[in-house]
């Protein structure tokens, strides 16, 4: 590992004084070169690097935007370029890697216009020209296919070595137009013919490496190129990227240790549950691709440490538009996504014209892996949730915010009043709260479903801090909602019905919700409990209209 601990020694009076110098934090670095030079963090990821070159030649990983995927296309061109003195304190430095330096070819997708094909093909021109200037080749090549075929011909040639192949955020063109079809498929055309050419310089590569956030069919994109490894749930790889727990203990062990000492932690105890540390943990670390190891998100991981407030880092640095669009659409999805389960067909793959909502919340990085089970067959069925306190509490910020058109911050006083309304034991005061709430949905954007008033609550819930379980199952059917506090169980159940908001509609709505939480036996299970058990069903009618009615014991 190339760790330095961090503390130096300075002479002071003829004394020894020791004074602890943190090593520096790479925020948004993904310079391997500069950071190693400039002493920053760095987690070491060199074994896996010699791992890969020792197999396959051809690999894909996909990881979430900003989780290290850039960094790691640097290290391994470093590695490539045959500084070995570069790695000194590194695993690798002390293995048998030969560091033979190769040419290497870095395209950056990331940096790409990419708004029709013809702006796409004429940035991938552009990188390539680069290539072509600083290594005084020559080429007559309009189209990127063919001008990246000429490229690694002429690299071979003149060093006299196989060439590396780099390519980061492959798929950004697509993504950047996911709600537009025919653009993306257009710029989908590109980079597959593009990609598709590496196929026929086998002789001439000795390394080909590509990254992005989404996980397209083969058939979409490398159709050609088929013999293409993918690691990007590979067992052996699911921690290439981002920090592990033991990175905590070595790396951010004395940071730690300062940011402990200031007043607005010092209240917190020292471990254990509400400790910094568990706070840390909570909030951002959760993400696994085998079930198993899970690492810490390190951009948010790195802001954490250097701005000293545990907030939302990672999350608000994107915009998730695209995915308060995709609940509105599935509002049943969204009460699920804690219990997702999927299969590794789903799960494994995206197709731009028919988008699994689920396998695009998981390779954003907005779902992780829970746990894999297998089954009889051994065929592997993943259970998804979503990562951390961070993706969780910001995720349900823009829901609620996305699902009424309000701004975030002005949805915090119905949060506050539902929060005091159901701790004081008084469910009836939250008709006049929702009311408010979906009042505030502008007309243009109002779904006529239970699925989507039952979301908006739910949300709220989870931004108070309740932990309500959705969709809960008993012998006799699903409960929409259970609330379970300290003293007090809410069992709650939903009804909406189109119409005109009149009493009677309002009455009869809730209780035929009533109705089904006394036929189906929805309390049963706390038959017997010293805490109070409360009935709440809520009946909403037209796109205000909200009754609750409850039933105590």
């Amino acid at each position: 590992m190339h760790l330095l601990r961090g503390y130096n020694f300075i002479q002071c009076k003829h004394r020894m004084k020791m004074v602890i110098c943190l090593k520096k934090l790479p925020i948004g670095m993904q310079t391997f070169r500069e950071i190693i030079e400039g002493g920053y963090v760095y987690a070491d990821k060199t074994q896996f690097i010699y791992n890969l070159t020792q197999s396959a030649k051809y690999y894909f990983l996909s990881r979430p935007r900003r989780f290290g995927k850039s960094l790691l296309l640097d290290t391994i061109a470093e590695m490539f370029s045959g500084d070995n003195e570069l790695f000194k304190g590194l695993w690798i430095y002390g293995s048998d890697y030969a560091f033979k330096k190769h040419p290497t070819i870095r395209i950056d997708l990331s940096t790409m216009e990419t708004e029709n094909p013809e702006a796409l093909k004429e940035s991938l021109n552009n990188q390539l020209d680069m290539y072509f200037k600083a290594e005084k080749l020559a080429t007559k090549a309009t189209l990127p296919s063919i001008k990246i075929k000429e490229l690694i011909w002429g690299l071979h040639q003149k060093h006299g070595e196989r060439v590396v192949v780099l390519v980061d955020e492959y798929d950004k063109p697509v993504l950047d137009h996911i709600t537009d079809f025919n653009t993306a498929d257009a710029n989908r055309q590109v980079i597959k013919r593009f990609f598709g050419i590496l196929k026929g310089m086998d002789a001439y590569l000795r390394f080909t490496f590509f990254t992005g956030v989404s996980k397209f069919t083969k058939t979409s994109l490398f159709s050609e190129l088929n013999n293409l490894s993918d690691i990007t749930m590979a067992e052996d790889y699911v921690n290439i990227c981002g920090f592990t727990n033991n990175d905590i203990n070595a790396l951010f062990d004395d940071h730690i240790t300062e940011i402990k000492k200031l007043p607005k932690f010092a209240s917190l105890p020292e471990t254990g549950e509400g400790s910094l540390l568990d706070n840390i943990y909570k909030w951002y670390d959760g993400y696994s691709w085998d079930g198993e190891n899970r690492v810490f998100n390190p951009f948010s991981l790195l802001n954490f440490m250097d701005k000293k407030e545990i907030l939302s880092y990672w999350f608000t640095s994107g915009s998730p538009g695209f995915l308060v669009k995709l609940m509105k659409q599935n509002p049943d999805l969204y009460l699920s996504l804690d219990s997702s389960t999927t299969n590794e067909i789903i799960l494994d793959a995206m197709d731009i014209d028919k988008i699994s909502p689920v396998s695009l919340m998981f390779q954003t990085g907005y779902l992780t892996v829970r746990s894999i089970k297998r089954q009889e067959d051994n065929f592997p069925i993943y259970e998804l949730k979503i990562p951390n306190d961070e993706v969780r509490v910001s995720f349900n910020q823009y829901i609620l915010a996305g699902f009424t058109e309000t701004e975030i911050s002005s949805s915090w006083n119905s949060q506050q009043k539902m929060l005091s309304a159901l701790k004081d034991g008084e469910p009836e005061k939250l008709e006049g709260i929702l009311c408010g709430l979906f009042a505030s949905i502008p007309y243009e954007i109002h779904v006529d479903t239970e699925a989507y008033y039952q979301s908006l609550f739910y949300c709220v819930m989870q931004l108070i801090g309740f932990n309500m379980s959705a969709e809960v199952s008993t012998s006799h059917g699903r409960a929409d909602g259970i609330l379970e506090l300290p003293r007090t169980v809410y069992v709650m159940e939903f009804k909406y019905k189109k119409g005109e908001e009149t009493d009677e509609a309002l009455h009869e709505t809730a209780a035929k919700a009533m109705e089904q939480i006394n036929q189906r036996g929805y309390a049963n299970r706390y038959s017997g409990s010293a805490k109070e058990v409360i009935k709440t069903a809520v009946g909403v009618v037209g796109r205000s209209g909200v009754r609750v009615v409850c039933e105590r014991g």
